[in-house]
């Protein structure tokens, strides 16, 4: 590195103006790395919002469209979907997950008419369709991982036969990837991509998103034996390398902000497509400062999404992403 010295160098210069400190940002925002998750719920005209999360909000299905549209006006890319499934349809096997009529579907069939351009990611995994709120089978007491991966696989299938454009397991069991690729080539869906949670670590930042699909009631237990342990930082890069080799064609790493320095080692080591999820706890945490004014709004959402780009990532899940499209624009003059 050529570093100048004082006084014939000053780095305040390039500093002096909006404009020069525009010339010469390293790394931008822009609303095409932005990736917005919904929730949406069965029932009809009814919109309910999530307490731990100010600002968002479930709805049911005849009124998402007019919910998603302010996004694809906006121009944000992607949708991330995650249905909230009733009591009544849980059970200890998550046979929901596998219902090609189920909410994801119908919801997935409804947008990919109303947003034809508008990229769909599913979530897939058992823990918003169990009555244990685990992501996969359990069988005495523990989470098993091959029976798990090979239901994981048809609803997989079922979401992509309805129109996910981006298959997103978030289950955390191994081999995961390679069978679902196989299972979805098998059907002819070679074009449906796979957005690995390759990274997803135990953390504490899900509770607020738990509550959103009203799941944290259901949960026994932890997942500890399937999530990573925070502690660790070189098993990522194992845990990418696999899910790569078995056919992701994106990686995610979850939670976010916490996490910047492995969204950085990934990035720098596969440079494959990476993406960061600034998931509900980081959401609710900036929200709550944000309005005890403890927080300039504006100023902090973009510099908390920005800090994902400069980590390396191509893209950001952020519940901020409506918000951030819409500052994005004016500031553009939009």
């Amino acid at each position: 590195m050529i570093v100048g010295r004082f006084p014939s160098y000053r780095p305040r210069r390039n500093r002096y103006d909006n404009a020069t400190r525009r010339l010469v940002a390293e790394n931008t925002l822009h609303i095409d790395n932005l990736i917005w998750p919904i929730f949406f719920t069965e029932g009809t005209k009814t919109t309910t919002d999530v307490a731990s999360m100010p600002g968002v909000r479930r709805v049911t299905l005849d009124l998402l469209a007019s919910h998603v549209e302010p996004a694809a006006r906006l121009g944000i890319p992607a949708l991330a979907l995650f249905p909230v499934t009733p009591t009544h349809k849980r059970d200890e096997h998550g046979t929901e997950a596998t219902n090609p009529d189920n909410l994801m579907c119908r919801a997935a069939r409804l947008l990919k008419q109303e947003f034809p351009d508008m990229a769909l990611i599913g979530d897939v995994a058992l823990d918003p369709y169990t009555q244990h709120g685990h992501d996969g089978l359990v069988e005495n007491g523990y989470v098993v991982n091959d029976a798990s991966v090979t239901i994981l696989s048809q609803q997989a299938i079922h979401q992509a036969q309805a129109g996910i454009d981006i298959i997103a397991p978030s289950d955390m069991m191994d081999g995961r990837i390679g069978l679902i690729r196989k299972a979805l080539d098998s059907h002819t869906l070679i074009n449906t991509r796979i957005m690995s949670y390759a990274v997803k670590y135990a953390s504490a930042f899900y509770g607020p998103f738990r509550d959103a699909l009203g799941s944290n009631s259901f949960l026994k237990g932890n997942k500890k034996t399937y999530q990573m342990d925070p502690a660790n930082s070189r098993e990522a890069l194992r845990e990418v390398a696999m899910d790569i080799e078995e056919g992701a064609d994106m990686v995610m790493v979850k939670p976010g902000m916490p996490y910047l320095d492995i969204i950085w080692r990934v990035h720098d080591t596969f440079g494959v497509p990476t993406f960061g999820y600034q998931v509900s706890g980081e959401y609710a945490m900036l929200s709550a400062a944000i309005n005890n004014g403890w927080l300039a709004r504006e100023q902090a959402i973009i510099e908390s999404l920005l800090s994902f780009r400069r980590a390396g990532a191509h893209g950001v899940l952020t519940y901020f992403a409506l918000e951030a499209a819409t500052i994005l624009r004016k500031r553009q003059g939009l």
